[in-house]
């Protein structure tokens, strides 16, 4: 039997564009059998294959540290660098592997030489660990941190554009941005608001932790000055890699924040890589193990099972719709969401809810919000099924039936 998945924004019925083979794919990853896992958004699931290729470098490096470290780990990682400017079109001198977004992210923070009364421009749905980078270095140098709403729900992306640039003044040095939010599971709509900003003399910072495998990505496009993301998500590499990606006109500005061998007097000379990669002696499997991720999603057909993904996704919201009432804040489509989204749930108590999702059903889902309003925040990946939404409505079903615990 083909199953439908009703569409919540068309009301259309619509049909999955993929197979049934297509979805449900646990064995291809490691996941524990009796967990509905829909928390890929926090930290992926890298599929099996992924993880003994990693396992693989791990193993290389013991057998002779001296010669992967020393003679053969460069040429490594510029081919692994090559594999990943390819996926988000950008050239290997214009990527740099860090072990995640935050720490990519600090690293430009901590480089851009902001003065007393800047402003670093930003919204009110980023993600935590971003907001406290900012907050201290805008303390550091005197400098001020200001969030504009994003108005939610919404149906427009240009009441979103207007609502962020509503925030810019003179004074406004920086604008740093979520491609895709963490708590709203919300793609913002970074383009114009980048293209504003570049003629307006303001640097751009895109927060990329859940774009890299969720929608494409194309650094020369988007024109973002630096754009951090996480590879050990959606792109499903093992934990312990991400990117920073710097156009080239800007990498000048950006300094290490650990000092090893690679760094001379005039650390302005050094390339991205060379500044940034040389941090003395540390495990690089899991840099070396992302173009094994990348070849997984090619040889997977991954295109087709992000596909399915999202029409699950819809088909999950519209569910728990029927069941609550409330209707999710934003549209169904691709320009809003990928394979992560947010359903809104009547619930005061969040980490209640969230415990007794995982204690007593085996649901791992977290559960966010904006504003007042409770959601839980749905990842759906390969490894998802029609049977895992089902018993996530029985599951929610019950709890809002018999109350608070």
């Amino acid at each position: 039997m083909t199953t439908t998945y009703p569409h919540i924004r068309t009301g259309a019925i619509v049909q999955p564009p993929a197979g049934p083979d297509c979805l449900g794919r646990r064995d291809l990853f490691l996941l524990r059998p009796d967990v509905t896992f829909f928390n890929h958004g926090s930290f992926g699931a890298c599929p099996r294959e992924v993880f003994e290729v990693y396992q693989a470098w791990q193993l290389e490096l013991e057998r002779q540290p001296v010669d992967m470290l020393i003679r053969r780990l460069w040429t490594l990682l510029g081919e692994a660098r090559e594999a990943l400017g390819r996926t988000i079109n950008a050239s290997a001198e214009e990527v740099v592997y860090v072990t995640n977004a935050t720490m990519g992210m600090n690293i430009v923070a901590q480089s851009l030489p902001l003065e007393p009364d800047d402003e670093v421009l930003t919204t009110d749905q980023e993600y935590g660990a971003i907001d406290n980078i900012w907050r201290y270095v805008c303390e550091q140098h005197g400098a001020h941190y200001v969030q504009r709403p994003v108005p939610l729900p919404c149906d427009d992306a240009q009441e979103i554009v207007e609502s962020v640039w509503q925030g810019v003044s003179a004074r406004t040095r920086v604008l740093s941005i979520s491609h895709i939010t963490s708590s709203a599971a919300l793609r913002l709509p970074i383009e114009p608001l980048i293209q504003r900003a570049r003629q307006a003399g303001i640097i751009t910072v895109v927060d990329g932790a859940h774009a890299a495998g969720q929608i494409p990505l194309d650094m020369a496009a988007l024109g973002a000055d630096y754009y951090v993301g996480n590879c050990h998500k959606w792109m499903m590499a093992p934990k312990g890699s991400g990117f920073l990606y710097a156009r080239p006109e800007m990498q000048g500005l950006l300094r290490p924040l650990v000092i090893s061998h690679a760094v001379p007097r005039d650390a302005s000379r050094l390339q991205l890589f060379e500044q940034h990669q040389r941090q003395g002696t540390r495990d690089p499997a899991a840099f070396l193990a992302v173009p094994a991720a990348i070849r997984f999603a090619e040889e997977h057909d991954w295109d087709r099972v992000r596909a399915a993904c999202h029409e699950l996704l819809v088909h999950a919201r519209q569910r728990i719709a029927e069941l609550t009432g409330l209707q999710a804040p934003t549209p169904d489509s691709w320009e809003w969401h990928g394979q992560m989204g947010i359903a809104p749930v009547p619930a005061d108590d969040r980490r209640g809810l969230y415990r007794r999702l995982y204690d007593d059903y085996g649901i791992e889902i977290p559960v966010t919000g904006y504003g007042e309003q409770r959601c839980v925040r749905i990842s759906v990946q390969g490894y998802n099924s029609q049977e895992d939404v089902d018993r996530l409505v029985t599951a929610l079903s019950e709890i809002l039936e018999a109350g608070p615990a």
